[in-house]
C-alpha cells in the first residue's frame, strides 16, 4: 500500500456482459476494486461471482436495491477496512479511458490547495455524440457539483462529514455531497486530461413546432426520486449556496418541461413528480414503494 494506491468502488444493478470488460480496463489501473452489487437475479450474478474469483476482486451482494448511496457506502467502508488512501467510484455505465486513473492523480498533486480537495473529477463525454456536459465553475475554479461516478476521493474526506446520505436513495446523491464538501470548507477539482465516456440517463433528441431538445427520458421512478431529493438539497443549502440553487431551479424547470413534453409515461411521471415535491416538501425520505 503506498500513499497513491487507488481502490474503485464499482455498483451494479442488472448489469450487461459489457460491463465486465470495463470492469478488466478498471482493475488495470487501480491497486483494488469492490463490486457492490444492488439486488440483481441470480443469472445476472454468476457472471460477476465468476469474475470477481478470475480477476481478483471484492464482491458485496446485497439481496435487495438498497439505493446507490448506501452501495457506494459500502465500497468506502471496504477501502477505509483495507488502509486504501483514495476511492474511485463508478457506476456500471461508465468507461473508463487510457491513462484515467494517472491523470486524475496528477489533477491533484498539481493543485495549488491539494490538501484540502475532497474529490477530484475527470472530463465527462457522451460515448455516442461526444458532447461534454456544461460545467459550472466556483470561484476557486473547481466545478460547483459534479457526478459520483468518476469522482477520485481521498478516504479522509468521509471522516470529515461523513459518508454519502443514504436517506436520498439514488439521485442527487452526488449533488448533495459536493455541496457538503464546499460548506465544509474543502474544494473540488478536475482535470481535463482525465476523460470519462458517461451518458446520464437515456437522451434522445426530439423536435417540437421550432424547437429540439433533448429530454433524459429517466423512468418513471427515478422521476420520483429526482423531484423528492432536488426540494430536500434546495431547501437543505440555499442558504449556503443561494446563486447555485436559483441556477438549478431554472435548469431543474427546463428539464421537466422537456419530460413532459417529449416523454413516454407522461401521466405516471408527472404523478410521481407531483409525489416526489409533497415527499421533499415533508422530509419523507428512504425508499418509496408502490412507485
Amino acid at each position: 500500500m503506498t500513499a497513491h494506491s487507488v481502490c474503485a468502488v464499482i455498483v451494479t444493478y442488472h448489469p450487461s456482459a459489457r460491463m465486465l470488460e470495463n470492469m478488466s480496463n478498471v482493475l488495470a489501473q487501480v491497486q483494488g476494486l469492490v463490486v457492490v452489487d444492488n439486488g440483481s437475479n441470480a443469472d445476472e450474478l454468476d457472471p460477476l461471482r465468476l469474475a470477481s474469483q478470475t480477476l481478483g476482486f471484492h464482491l458485496i451482494e446485497n439481496g435487495e436495491n438498497l439505493g446507490i448511496a448506501e452501495a457506494l457506502n459500502q465500497g468506502v467502508r471496504w477501502a477505509k477496512s483495507k488502509d486504501y488512501p483514495w476511492v474511485i467510484l463508478f457506476d456500471q455505465d461508465s468507461r473508463i479511458t487510457d491513462g484515467f486513473i494517472h491523470q486524475m492523480l496528477i489533477a491533484w498533486e498539481s493543485h495549488p490547495d491539494r490538501d484540502r480537495v475532497g474529490s477530484v473529477h475527470p472530463r465527462y463525454v457522451m460515448p455516442d455524440t461526444g458532447v461534454e456536459p456544461v460545467v459550472r465553475r466556483a470561484s476557486d475554479g473547481g466545478p460547483v457539483t459534479s457526478m459520483t461516478s468518476g469522482a477520485l476521493m481521498p478516504t479522509w474526506i468521509f471522516d470529515k462529514i461523513g459518508l454519502f446520505a443514504s436517506e436520498y436513495f439514488i439521485d442527487l446523491v452526488d449533488c448533495e455531497y459536493s455541496l457538503r464538501i464546499r460548506a465544509a470548507g474543502y474544494l473540488l477539482a478536475d482535470s481535463r486530461q482525465a476523460v470519462l465516456l458517461h451518458c446520464s440517463g437515456q437522451p434522445k433528441r426530439l423536435s417540437f413546432l421550432w424547437f429540439s431538445f433533448g429530454p433524459s427520458h429517466h423512468s418513471v421512478m427515478r422521476r420520483y426520486y429526482i423531484s423528492r431529493n432536488r426540494v430536500v438539497v434546495y431547501r437543505k443549502y440555499f442558504r449556503r449556496f443561494p446563486g447555485w440553487t436559483l441556477n438549478s431551479m431554472y435548469e431543474a424547470l427546463r428539464e421537466t418541461v422537456k419530460c413532459f413534453v417529449g416523454e413516454r409515461e407522461r401521466l405516471r411521471k408527472f404523478r410521481c413528480f407531483l409525489l416526489g415535491t409533497w415527499d421533499g416538501l415533508a422530509g419523507r425520505m428512504g425508499k418509496r414503494e408502490g412507485l
